[in-house]
């Protein structure tokens, strides 16, 4: 029989992260008790941050006294045996006595999840450094830190506190899997792995309709999704921009900077955030993906999920230079200025007319789904 699972993440739903493509598919065969945020840094005084914190301290969208909820909405569930805790709790304290208290408030709801839902030696997953404190106190047989990202670089993250939470979660951790190459160095060879991002291949090579927001006048576009943020090389953009009067650039995503220098470009357009599984109706049917990131310690380390998911659309890519792209270097230009965006982008007009291009770029990520990623993941965790 397969361990069961006490997950700490992200809040489930929305976006996926590899975490959640991942425990979607080891639930098919354990129990899962996952547990929402608790959260990567302490609140500020602003509006935002207040009601979040209230939120967690309130357990939001409880359904249940004791924190815990079946399968309310079951379509958004892997499975039964899937079970959600809204915790209530500290985000992210510094001091010996908010630890003590947000892991008493943890164990308090947890446990009895963990023991109704009746979970097997459980192995404790966890995805955020700050749920450091709860190990060895849920009953767990093993620990396994996903590392995913690189927290002392994340935008948005209390480094000093969540650096040192690592630190002690490395230390606890029987495993440790890292996302890429540049993460899985920072640990202990001895109980370190690497395991690349997957993709939902199927998903993603399947013939989607266009989406109908997308432009539609004859004229070639760039497309980028995913969180417009910090990360994203926003002079660079406005020179390529500004360059191709005659070209579309669509943004999916939520902007959380300001990003004015491009969108009073009349040849910008600013969608907003879609859900994963539209995704496929937009990158199937623009001319490139771009990935236009600055070169900083983030994303020196990070694999982004919509590499993959760009080369199993099909469509040509335009990268800047950095790490996750070097497997499939010869597929997807490379691009650090401008001027080479735009050479970049003319020259993908003319190879999506290739009848065999798409066919290598999916190629690329054709044993990479998150079924097989999770697969070699299972075996790893049996052997704890």
């Amino acid at each position: 029989m397969k361990r069961d699972l006490i997950v700490f993440a992200e809040d489930w739903g929305g976006l996926p992260s590899s975490t959640q493509h991942l425990i979607n598919h080891l639930a098919k065969h354990r129990k899962i008790v996952w547990v929402n945020s608790i959260g990567l840094r302490r609140p500020n005084f602003g509006w935002q941050d207040i009601k979040r914190t209230l939120n967690k301290l309130r357990g939001k969208k409880l359904s249940h006294a004791d924190c815990y909820t079946t399968n309310k909405n079951a379509k958004a569930l892997p499975s039964n045996n899937f079970h959600i805790v809204y915790p209530r709790t500290l985000p992210a304290p510094r001091s010996r006595p908010g630890r003590w208290l947000a892991t008493w408030l943890l164990k308090k709801q947890i446990i009895p999840v963990v023991k109704k839902a009746n979970l097997q030696s459980p192995i404790l997953w966890v995805s955020l450094p700050t749920a450091v404190d709860v190990a060895g106190k849920l009953g767990e047989s093993a620990l396994v830190y996903y590392c995913g990202d690189d927290f002392s670089a994340l935008a948005g993250v209390d480094h000093d506190t969540v650096t040192k939470r690592e630190k002690e979660l490395v230390e606890k951790a029987n495993l440790i899997i890292s996302a890429s190459e540049k993460l899985c160095e920072k640990f202990p060879p001895s109980r370190s792995l690497l395991l690349p991002h997957g993709v939902d291949y199927a998903l993603f090579t399947k013939p989607a309709p266009r989406a109908t927001d997308l432009p539609d006048d004859g004229r070639p576009i760039a497309g980028f999704y995913g969180s417009i943020s910090a990360w994203l090389d926003i002079k660079m953009l406005q020179a390529t921009i500004k360059k191709m009067p005659d070209w579309h650039f669509v943004f999916i995503g939520k902007p959380v900077i300001d990003i004015r220098k491009i969108t009073d470009l009349c040849n910008v357009h600013m969608l907003g955030e879609r859900a994963h599984h539209q995704l496929p109706s937009y990158s199937q049917h623009w001319t490139a993906s771009l990935l236009p990131f600055i070169d900083n310690a983030q994303i020196r380390a990070c694999n982004p999920l919509k590499l993959s998911e760009y080369l199993a659309a099909g469509r040509p890519i335009i990268s800047t230079e950095f790490p996750a792209i070097t497997p499939f270097r010869g597929l997807i230009q490379i691009a650090n200025s401008s001027d080479a965006m735009v050479e970049a982008l003319k020259y993908s007009q003319y190879v999506s007319n290739l009848p065999d291009f798409p066919k290598a770029l999916r190629n690329a990520v054709s044993k990479n789904s998150w079924e097989s990623r999770a697969k070699k993941t299972s075996q790893w965790l049996e052997t704890l």
